[in-house]
């Protein structure tokens, strides 16, 4: 019997609430920092002259980075085992001429930055800087609240999942902000799945409850 017969609205309540919580392919240069393997395969702001990238590209241990090139291809990725600065994990003068995305994953959001190669010298573009806000899911006891900043985001797409049964489909719109607060029906306890779709990209957090 699927979750939704069970998830009327009488058990399933939705409360919306005001306030924000807020490369040619390169040579492998990993030195034991990434915990996860290697994956190879004009503007102007900052220009770093002796090749070394802002101290912004610091990553710290557990956050992932994804390099691709400008046509979408990863070039480099993986999850940090400790902290460091990118330079001293990837030479970015080792690749081809071109710009590349640098996309830092941290607990709360996402860094994209944009970084131009030409003729051996890196040049940070600091006018392409992104910041994108991850959504935030927390549980308590029956209850699941959802919020997430999206300030360029036009629209965004909540879906609820119980054992892998879709049984709530929301589109927001217009919102800069989502804060959602399910409640869900105390006797189905289990696997539930939430997935949010924005910025053209989609989060997935997995729960129990």
């Amino acid at each position: 019997m699927h979750v939704f017969q069970h998830l009327s609205p009488k058990y399933l309540c939705i409360v919306k609430i005001d306030e924000p919580q807020k490369l040619k392919t390169m040579k492998k240069i990993v030195r034991n920092i990434l915990a996860v393997a290697v994956m190879l395969g004009t503007y102007t702001s900052y220009a770093s002259t002796d090749n070394t990238l802002p101290s912004s590209f610091e990553v710290k241990k557990g956050q992932y980075i994804v390099v691709t090139n400008a046509s979408g291809k990863v070039i480099f990725s993986g999850q940090f085992d400790q902290s460091t600065n990118l330079n001293e994990l990837y030479d970015f003068k080792q690749l081809e001429d071109g710009m590349y995305s640098v996309e830092i994953t941290k607990a709360f959001e996402i860094e994209v930055n944009s970084v131009q190669v030409l003729n051996n010298n890196v040049t940070f573009i600091e006018s392409a800087k992104e910041k994108i806000f991850k959504p935030v899911v927390r549980t308590e006891d029956t209850k699941v609240m959802i919020s997430k900043l999206a300030l360029n985001a036009k629209t965004m797409k909540v879906e609820l999942y119980f054992e892998g049964d879709l049984f709530h489909s929301e589109v927001i719109e217009g919102e800069e902000v989502l804060n959602r607060i399910y409640q869900l029906d105390r006797s189905l306890p289990g696997d539930y799945t939430a997935i949010i779709k924005a910025d053209d990209r989609v989060y997935v957090e997995h729960f129990r409850i």
